[in-house]
């Protein structure tokens, strides 16, 4: 089956690069990606997907769904497609966005002999707001049985973990007065921010070796001779599980609330981007795809390690069994978001992974279309992860 997959890529892998390659060429940042979202979907549908936009009131998100109209498993790929501002597609996304649409219509080809359904969904934003979050929360996800994401990166690995991310503001409210000839008369809102910066680093002792907090100072005043009246600073509180992130983050809010006694101003607390859980892979459907990567590359695909940074492929984990492994580029140098991983992603190396990638996922999407044994193990472990 894997040459039947691999002929209908073939039909499409021009189409595949060239869309790959425009938008290199043209990046888009998350939500705005409404050029790459039409290349998506235009190809889509010359495939015979029924595709159905603005979904989860995300003007950019995406579903199209192509139906065997017999009975069987439902496989999901997400594509991406978001890069990030100055960089472009230092994260890769223009090779997601490809990898997992082409793997979408070639596993299409074949499910007559198969059954069920197969779906790629176009999710927004994954640098900053993920429209995967919501896309967990208001069940876009009930009734798929698999959900794949492959990820360019220098080297080839298996999926593993990654952090849970939340992204807390905190503004402080002060009063202005003149620094030199009435200091008494103001209350520094820029003393509480580095009041908060003080307490996160003495904080940082006492915290698991996986925990990550970094952040920001977006305003920290107009002019030296003005006590600051507001000042404003953003931080990503990362850890390895919910559990973890969600004591961090209180003793965070704890510390940012004793700043603002000290120095009097008053506070306010938001989340200015969404929050992401943590990943968690599904070890069956994890394995099968390794095993066909490995027969479609000669590259070596390293075992699974904790991504430090974090994706909201995560949320999808949660409610779905899923996996999140990489293919490699062909520089194991390379580093994310930088202008040379972008540059990689549209070389020959790149092309490779692109097409590689895109048969191992479908591949993987037959596998679960015809073994109704491998789909039992993984809804088994799915279940007994998630209780």
């Amino acid at each position: 089956m894997m040459e039947k997959l691999e002929e209908a890529l073939a039909e499409i892998q021009q189409e595949l690069w060239d869309i790959s390659k425009k938008m290199y060429d043209n990046p888009e940042l998350g939500d705005e990606e409404f050029e790459s979202m039409k290349l998506l979907t235009n190809l889509l549908k010359e495939h015979h997907f029924q595709v159905e936009t603005n979904i989860v009131d995300r003007p950019t998100a995406f579903q199209a769904e192509y139906d065997s109209g017999k009975p069987g498993p439902a496989i999901a790929y997400l594509a991406e497609y978001d890069a990030l501002p100055e960089i472009g597609h230092g994260c890769g996304h223009n090779l997601i966005g490809t990898m997992s649409t082409g793997a979408g219509i070639a596993l299409s080809k074949i499910m007559d002999r198969t059954g069920g359904k197969v779906v790629v969904f176009g999710t927004p934003a994954e640098e900053t707001n993920g429209a995967k979050v919501p896309m967990s929360k208001e069940s876009i996800f009930d009734e798929i049985d698999v959900a794949m994401l492959l990820h360019p990166e220098g080297v080839s690995r298996e999926s593993g973990a990654s952090l849970a991310n939340d992204a807390l503001q905190f503004k402080y409210i002060g009063k202005a007065a003149h620094a030199a000839a009435s200091p008494e008369e103001g209350i520094n809102a820029l003393d509480s921010i580095i009041q908060l910066f003080n307490g996160i680093n003495a904080l940082r002792e006492h915290l698991p070796s996986d925990v990550r907090i970094h952040g920001i100072i977006s305003n920290g005043g107009e002019a030296a001779n003005i006590v600051p009246d507001l000042a404003v600073a953003q931080f990503y509180i990362r850890a390895e599980s919910r559990n973890i992130l969600d004591e961090t983050k209180d003793k965070v809010i704890q510390i940012a609330e004793g700043a603002a006694l000290m120095t009097g101003a008053a506070l306010e607390i938001s989340a200015y981007e969404i929050g992401y859980n943590n990943m968690i892979t599904n070890q069956p459907l994890s394995d099968i795809f390794t095993k066909n990567l490995k027969m479609i590359t000669s590259e070596t695909v390293y075992p699974a390690q904790l991504l430090k940074g974090s994706m909201d492929m995560g949320d999808v984990s949660r409610v779905v069994p899923a996996i999140h492994p990489s293919i490699g580029i062909g520089d194991p140098s390379l580093v994310l978001h930088t202008k040379a991983f972008a540059s990689q992603t549209v070389s020959a190396t790149g092309k490779k992974a692109l097409l590689d990638g895109a048969l191992a996922l479908a591949c993987t999407g037959y596998d679960v279309l015809s073994d109704p044994a491998l789909l039992e193990k993984i809804r088994v472990e799915f279940e007994d992860k998630k209780s």
